[in-house]
């Protein structure tokens, strides 16, 4: 799924990120989590479960950003981008109504990928980081489903999802851009990016079991 276009060496970083992961981004937007959630049918505790997944790939990713050496990570991370205290919040609302499901597999396997990314190529977090915080932009349009049909108030529960900032976000790429101007720095962390998608894909089928939808994306784009 890389993107080898002829037109990469002048390409920047977040136009190669965005045009190489296009499809993973569409296929997520139609599995049967996604679609439910925009008819409001959406289970509470696979919403739920989604933040719980999160908490535990957030937990890592964040870690590994806030401890890794590389330069290019080092000018691209900021205490801006730390999602993981919002998740939380939100999962202490639930708890506190009785709604604690547990993470599927799926979230702790991209902890271990997120682990090994930084052990080996610590530069290709970013592609990770770009996809996570990118999911940011799409719940700010998400955020009003998810207040209705929870009946959620004040932001309570929701402080995930409504945490999308496109201020931030532009600040996020210019620097993600001058970090990764050279193709060859490009390249690894667009993979990285393709692999973070394939792990949401997988979180996303485990929380889809039982809802209508399209067959698994990760089976359709990962060959």
């Amino acid at each position: 799924m890389t993107d080898t276009g002829t037109d990469t060496d002048v390409s920047t970083a977040t136009q190669r990120l965005r045009n190489g992961t296009r499809a993973w981004h569409e296929a997520l937007e139609r599995t049967g989590f996604a679609t439910a959630m925009l008819a409001g049918t959406l289970p509470l505790d696979r919403y739920v479960g989604q933040l719980a997944a999160y908490r535990v790939v957030l937990d890592a990713l964040e870690v590994e950003l806030a401890r890794a050496s590389c330069p290019s990570v080092a000018s691209v991370w900021s205490s801006d981008l730390v999602k993981l205290p919002l998740v939380e919040r939100d999962l202490h609302h639930f708890a506190t109504r009785g709604t604690t499901p547990e993470p599927g597999p799926a979230a702790q396997e991209f902890a271990e990928e997120i682990r090994r990314t930084a052990a080996t190529e610590p530069r290709e977090l970013l592609g990770i980081l770009y996809v996570l915080e990118g999911s940011t932009l799409g719940a700010m349009f998400l955020c009003r489903y998810v207040t209705e049909a929870y009946r959620l108030t004040d932001g309570n529960g929701a402080s995930y999802y409504g945490s999308g900032d496109r201020t931030r976000w532009a600040a996020f790429a210019e620097r993600l851009d001058r970090a990764l101007g050279e193709p060859v720095l490009q390249e690894g962390v667009l993979a990285a990016a393709e692999r973070a998608y394939r792990h949401i894909a997988l979180i996303s089928g485990e929380l889809s079991v039982g809802l209508d939808g399209p067959a698994p994306v990760w089976r359709a784009l990962s060959l």
